[in-house]
């Protein structure tokens, strides 16, 4: 049986460890719990003799003292550990790594024999035992770690954090593989991250906490345990903090329409639709072109084109009434084109005004609903080529 009175132990002026006292027996799994940096992997190199500090105290095995021996001393009289990392040989084949494990006096005469029940225990190692250990997964490779300590024919076992970086699965597959090994008739000293399921297979725990041992009771007891429940377990029942931030809502989302100092396009194309609920605008012959006011007396007036139709009229029924929407839409999308931030070129004067085309022989006669959609196309052609030409500055009425 493995007894620890007082262990404590030194890093020059800080204490890491503080009249530390447990017992293992053998069969029987005892696992430490405990926070980061509270002594736990501390505990278990002091009971090895790899301990870089001060170690001061008694810890017995089978009534052997362990404290100042050396570490092949320690394991000689029967205490085994699997570091934290496995520590493990990957260039060396999963057998050359457990039979380097019997190295030791008190198992080179049962070499054959343990190696036979670590590939029993562990059926996965005999059927890869000439595999090279780099090449196995996570978990195959803590149970070479395991089987190499078992080679030494240990009486108690010590494991720091065996299923540190295994999936949950093969953490599973680890513990059953513990139940196994204490099944073997050895003591399992275990300190591990997985308080829930190693309370699960342990049979007794201690809680350390700031290098101190607070408290030991059994594995069931600790498991129902409020405080440990809160502390290791996560059955602290708290909530999650509500949110505070509020939705985004939908309008949020558009884009955020380019600033400008004068008037939108939008804007300038909606008061050329202003007519739509005024009678019929004369045609576009007779309509004059309104010549802003321009800050210096030399600029010119660009002379308006007339409108040519580009394609024949076809005789229809009477045209329906335009959708103001869409002409808004179609304005704003050409006046757009000008990349922001740019300063447009101005209109060049044009020649003269374009011949007018001839009209077909029969023309049919426009009616009013005609006539108005006709100027409408007009006034939005024209109100968008003025907000192309457009300069902050320049054109202020």
């Amino acid at each position: 049986m493995l007894e620890v009175k007082g262990l404590s132990v030194s890093y020059g002026q800080h204490r890491a460890l503080e009249n530390a006292s447990l017992r293992v027996s053998p069969g029987e799994i005892v696992v430490i719990l405990g926070a980061n940096g509270a002594g736990k992997s501390t505990l278990l190199k002091a009971l090895s003799g790899i301990c870089e500090g001060k170690a001061t105290g008694s810890v017995t095995l089978s009534g052997d003292e362990l404290i100042g021996q050396k570490p092949d001393r320690i394991v000689e009289s029967g205490l085994a550990l699997v570091p934290e990392g496995r520590g493990i040989f990957g260039d060396l084949t999963v057998q050359e790594n457990l039979l380097l494990g019997a190295y030791s006096e008190r198992a080179r005469d049962d070499e054959a024999s343990n190696l036979e029940r670590v590939l029993t225990l562990f059926p996965k190692l005999a059927e890869r035992r000439r595999q090279t250990v780099r090449t196995m997964s996570g978990g195959e490779q803590q149970m070479v770690a395991i089987g190499r300590a078992m080679m030494s024919s240990p009486e108690i076992l010590a494991l720091d954090e065996p299923s540190l970086g295994l999936s949950p699965l093969l953490c599973k597959d680890l513990f059953q593989s513990l139940l196994t090994v204490r099944a073997a008739g050895l003591g399992v000293l275990l300190v591990e991250q997985n308080a829930k399921q190693s309370l699960r297979i342990a049979d007794r725990g201690y809680l350390l906490e700031n290098g101190s041992i607070v408290h030991e009771d059994t594995a069931e007891k600790l498991a129902k345990d409020p405080a440990v429940q809160k502390a290791y377990l996560g059955g602290g029942g708290g909530r999650a903090a509500p949110m505070t931030s509020t939705p985004t809502p939908k309008t949020a989302l558009a884009s955020t329409p380019r600033p400008a100092s004068g008037p939108s396009p939008r804007d300038i194309a909606a008061a050329a639709l202003k007519g739509l609920t005024s009678p019929a605008h004369p045609t576009p012959q007779q309509t004059p072109r309104a010549t802003p006011a321009a800050p210096a007396p030399a600029r010119q007036t660009v002379p308006k084109p007339e409108f040519v139709s580009q394609k024949p009229v076809r005789t229809a029924p009477a045209p329906t009434a335009p959708n103001v929407d869409d002409l808004v839409a179609r304005a704003s999308a050409k006046a757009s084109r000008r990349p922001t931030g740019s300063v447009p070129p101005r209109a060049q004067p044009m020649p003269g005004p374009a011949p007018r085309r001839p009209e077909p022989a029969k023309m049919p006669d426009l009616s009013a609903s005609s006539d108005r959609l006709r100027t409408i196309l007009d006034e939005i052609e024209s109100a968008a080529r003025r907000a192309e030409s457009y300069r902050p500055g320049h054109d202020r009425r």
